[in-house]
């Protein structure tokens, strides 16, 4: 099984059925997981804003979210001090410098629907 760093837009697109959750699904197939330790709390408030879009689906989208949460993703511990480096040196957000910081460190590919973020990540194959 290959080793990928996953980003919470890629769990979410297909967690809440999303239109690229079957792209989603191949990216992760056969595939040990990895994020920064943000992880939880990013797919936490991507339901906070799909549940403010549609107040009636709030329990639907908890269900979503509680069996995303459910999906092995080993967790790596962040160093803001490293992060706060990478995201000048790249114009990254700390959160996305923290999923590169990641796949950086383990040496591994980098899975994101997030296009700048996705930039960078090929470098690290390229690498």
């Amino acid at each position: 099984m290959p080793d990928k760093v996953v980003d919470a837009s890629v769990i979410a697109a297909l967690a809440f059925e999303e239109s690229r959750a079957d792209e989603a699904e191949g990216l992760l197939q056969d595939a040990s997981l990895f994020a920064p330790d943000i992880f939880p709390y990013e797919l936490a408030s991507v339901a906070l804003k799909k549940t403010k879009d549609e107040p009636s689906r709030r329990f639907d989208i908890a269900m979503r979210l509680r069996r995303a949460l459910s999906i092995r993703v080993d967790l790596i511990s962040t160093a803001p001090l490293e992060l706060l480096e990478l995201a000048f040196e790249t114009g990254l957000t700390i959160y996305d410098a923290a999923y590169l910081h990641a796949a950086r460190g383990l040496g591994c590919p980098l899975v994101t629907f997030d296009k700048k973020l996705a930039r960078y990540a090929r470098q690290i194959t390229r690498a």
